[in-house]
C-alpha cells in the first residue's frame, strides 16, 4: 500500500486534474478505477518497463479488459509509424469510445501515448503513469503530447490533458543513472527559469538528490510539477509565457535532430542547450560570468554534459534550429536569461551572440 500522497494541482476549468506523488501507489487500485469510466484498458508501454512494472499495474485494475501494446524503447521510435501500430491494435481489437489509455513509462511513452488518445475516435481518456524522473517532473504534465519527424522534433502533435498523472517514486530505483542524471536537467530548468530559489535549494541538496533520498525526491517533484503547473494555468497552449518553459530546448532539440535521436538523452541535449543559453547571455551582458559557472556547476554535479562536443557542427545546429517550432518571421525565438530564475522570451539578440555560442560548444 502507498504512503502518504504528495498532490499538485493543474487547474484549466473542466480539464483541470490532479498529480499524484508517492512511493508504492502503482499497483494502488484506488488511484485509476474511479477514473476509468468503461471496462476497456489499453495500456501502451515499452519492452524495459513492460518487465518491470506491467503486472503490477494490472494488479491495479481488477474487472478491466486490459489490452496492451509493447513498444521499442527509444526516442527513434516516437513516430508517426509507431503510433499507427496503436491505432491498428486499438481498431482490431475493437476499442470503442469509454476505453481509458494509460501510458506507463517515460518521455517516449506518455507524449506517443497522449498523441493516440487524442486521435482515437477525436478522443479518449488517458492517465500518465510516468516511470522517468524526466517524465515525472516534466512531460507528464501539461498536455503536450506528440510524435517527431525526421527533420524535426515534436512538429506533429496535439495540446490533450490527461485525466490524471500518477508518479510512483519507487519507479526510480530501477532508472539507469544516466537516465535520472537526463531528468535532472528539467529539475534545473524550473529553478532557472522562474524559481532563484529552488536553484539554491538545489546547489545545496544536490548530493542528496543524487543519491535519491526519499525526501528530496518527493521535494524535487512536487516543486518543479507546481512550477509548471503555474506557467500551464496560465498559458495552456503556450502561446505567451509557457515557452519559457523551453529554456534549452531549440539548442537541445537541435542537438537531438543532428545526432537522429540516438546517441544523446533528451535531458542531456536539454542540459548542454541550457549551459548555451546561459553562455549566449552572458555574451550579451543579461547574465553575470559567475551565474554562469553556478549554472555550469550544478549542471556537472548532476553528472550532465557541459564540455563542447564533437557530435555536431555550428552549421548543422544552426540549420536545426531554423526548422524548430519558436521560429517566427524567419528568426530563431531563444528563451534567454536576465539573471539565474529570470528567463525571458528573446527575438531581439545579437546574430553574432549566436554564432560564437554555436562555435564554442559544437566543434565536430
Amino acid at each position: 500500500m502507498n504512503q502518504e500522497v504528495t498532490t499538485a494541482q493543474i487547474n484549466l476549468e473542466n480539464r483541470s486534474y490532479e498529480i499524484r506523488i508517492a512511493h508504492g501507489i502503482l499497483g494502488d487500485q484506488r488511484e485509476f478505477l474511479d477514473w476509468i469510466t468503461g471496462d476497456q484498458v489499453m495500456v501502451i508501454t515499452n519492452n524495459v518497463v513492460q518487465s518491470l512494472y506491467l503486472d503490477q499495474l494490472k494488479q491495479a485494475l481488477p474487472g478491466k479488459h486490459v489490452e496492451e501494446v509493447i513498444l521499442p524503447d527509444g526516442e527513434q521510435f516516437k513516430t508517426l509509424k509507431t503510433a499507427g501500430e496503436v491505432f491498428d491494435k486499438m481498431l482490431a481489437v475493437p476499442l470503442d469510445r469509454q476505453v481509458t489509455v494509460l501510458a506507463l513509462g517515460g518521455g517516449v511513452i506518455g507524449d506517443l501515448s497522449g498523441f493516440v488518445a487524442a486521435c482515437y475516435q477525436r478522443g479518449v481518456g488517458f492517465i500518465q503513469i510516468p516511470t522517468t524522473l524526466l517524465s515525472q517532473v516534466d512531460s507528464s504534465v501539461g498536455g503536450k503530447t506528440g510524435v517527431n519527424h525526421s527533420s524535426a522534433k515534436n512538429m506533429i502533435g496535439a495540446f490533450y490533458q490527461p485525466l490524471r498523472v500518477i508518479a510512483d517514486l519507487s519507479t526510480l530505483r530501477t532508472l539507469e543513472p544516466r537516465q535520472f542524471s537526463s531528468g535532472m536537467a528539467e529539475v534545473i530548468k524550473y529553478g532557472l527559469v522562474n524559481d532563484p530559489a529552488f536553484f539554491e535549494w538545489l546547489e545545496q541538496n544536490i548530493d542528496s538528490v543524487m543519491q535519491h533520498d526519499r525526501a528530496s525526491l518527493t521535494e524535487i517533484i512536487r516543486r518543479s510539477c507546481l512550477n509548471k503547473a503555474r506557467l500551464v494555468e496560465q498559458d495552456e497552449r503556450e502561446s505567451g509565457v509557457r515557452a519559457l518553459l523551453n529554456l534549452g530546448h531549440t539548442f537541445g532539440h537541435a542537438i537531438e535532430t543532428v545526432t537522429a535521436y540516438g546517441p544523446w538523452l533528451h535531458g542531456e541535449a536539454v542540459g548542454l542547450g541550457m549551459l548555451m543559453a546561459a553562455r549566449m547571455s552572458t555574451l550579451q551582458g543579461w547574465l553575470k560570468d559567475s551565474e554562469f559557472l553556478r549554472i555550469q556547476s550544478l549542471l556537472e554535479k548532476a553528472r550532465l554534459p557541459v564540455n563542447p562536443s564533437k557530435d555536431f557542427r555550428p552549421e548543422e545546429l544552426r540549420e536545426a534550429m531554423n526548422r524548430d517550432k519558436k521560429v517566427l518571421a524567419g528568426k530563431i525565438r531563444l528563451i534567454l536569461m536576465q539573471g539565474i530564475g529570470h528567463a525571458w522570451i528573446c527575438q531581439d539578440y545579437d546574430p553574432k551572440a549566436l554564432q560564437q555560442t554555436l562555435e564554442e560548444f559544437a566543434i565536430g
